[in-house]
């Protein structure tokens, strides 16, 4: 019940933002495919994993090394938004629904 609500408020929160009004996007985002991997076996469920990470990775961006705050945001960040995606494919492994994508969207303001 927890992760639907997680969900919920994840899409509440990503469309209630005009997409004209800002320049870049203020929740980026990347559609994580996995119809092509079984999601009933270990190894579709670890290649799910890894391919939600590169997500996350690339939707929360990094900070240069000097950047203490900006490093401790990217990794809150990386933190919550791998949490939520996870969320989403643990829901989809259990359904072994291959036919939706995941999206998985930085939480960063």
């Amino acid at each position: 019940m927890q992760k639907l609500l997680i969900l919920a408020a994840l899409a509440a929160v990503s469309a209630g933002q005009p997409v004209a009004a800002q320049t870049t996007p203020a929740n980026p985002s990347v559609a994580v495919a996995h119809r092509d991997l079984d999601l009933r076996t270990e190894a579709g469920a670890k290649a799910l994993d890894r391919r939600i990470w590169r997500a996350v990775v690339t939707v929360c961006g990094s900070a240069p090394d000097y950047d203490i705050e900006g490093k401790n945001e990217v990794r809150e960040c990386r933190r919550d938004t791998r949490r939520i995606a996870s969320a989403q494919a643990d829901l989809a492994i259990v359904g072994a629904s291959r036919d939706q994508k995941i999206q998985v969207s930085s939480i960063r303001k």
